[in-house]
């Protein structure tokens, strides 16, 4: 994706291309050592769509945090050309750091058809009105307005919360689900966290260990939207959570979950 003025998460996307390998090169320096997942995912889901024809969009994406990347290092994204369908195109997409791979993903692509459009509504855990804006330097948050449960107390935020983006982003379909994609992987690791493990640097260690998001309904990133998330297993030091993000009318635009390592 090349071209000028374009909006942060377009020029996360804007790689160079070998045939169906992609190289980009992340900021030089992030929060925390390890290179932020929903960065990564991403760009993976960027790299897939450029291979796909513009009228298949993305479906889901199934991921594994292989290790740990860097920050301002390169990053080489192969895409694997797994099947072209009439309705869905698979893609599988290996990301490699210094000749390490860092996340494995395989992405689905499916041509919109029409049929029956419902999904349960249940009522919201956080409104709007009663959410408290969130003022956080740590990490990306500086990209997005966010407002949380006036409790929460946090260096960036626990869900349930809202979200939206600063500025527009472009209406392009692959470029607005990547920043799905971005902002999905905000959240779910805490959620994971073991009861009474407080959210401190020193108390544990926490890493993402796999992710997937399924794409429902177009998403719109300078709309405020609402990230719920719930905690459904903690065992062998593993967490697993269940995401949903609505919009503001109360839509479902895409259901997540996570499992994150949480050693104590």
């Amino acid at each position: 994706m090349t071209g000028v003025n374009h909006s942060w998460i377009a020029q996360l996307l804007q790689f160079e291309r070998h045939g169906d390998v992609f190289v980009t090169t992340p900021p030089p320096n992030g929060p925390v050592p390890r290179l932020f997942g929903g960065l990564i995912a991403a760009q993976s889901l960027g790299a897939a769509g450029a291979t796909v024809e513009p009228d298949k969009l993305p479906q889901s994406l199934h991921l594994y945090f292989v290790r740990g990347g860097r920050y301002g290092v390169d990053v080489e994204l192969h895409v694997e050309r797994t099947r072209d369908g009439r309705s869905f195109d698979t893609r599988r997409v290996t990301a490699v750091q210094e000749g390490a791979v860092i996340l494995e993903m395989i992405a689905s692509f499916h041509t919109p058809e029409p049929g029956a459009d419902e999904h349960p509504a249940p009522p919201p855990s956080l409104h709007l009105s009663e959410a408290r804006p969130k003022n956080s330097d740590f990490g990306f948050a500086s990209l997005f307005q966010i407002r949380t449960r006036p409790e929460d107390d946090s260096v960036f935020a626990v869900p349930p919360f809202w979200i939206r983006t600063r500025e527009e982003i472009e209406d392009d379909p692959l470029i607005r689900a990547c920043t799905l994609a971005f902002v999905s992987d905000f959240g779910p690791v805490p959620v994971a966290r073991p009861t009474g493990v407080p959210l401190e640097d020193g108390t544990a260690y926490a890493a993402s260990l796999d992710h997937s998001v399924w794409f429902h309904r177009p998403f719109v990133p300078h709309d405020w939207h609402r990230y719920e998330v719930h905690r459904l297993n903690v065992g062998d030091s593993r967490g697993l959570v269940h995401g949903s993000l609505y919009d503001a009318g109360g839509a479902l635009i895409a259901t997540t979950t996570q499992e994150a390592l949480w050693r104590v």
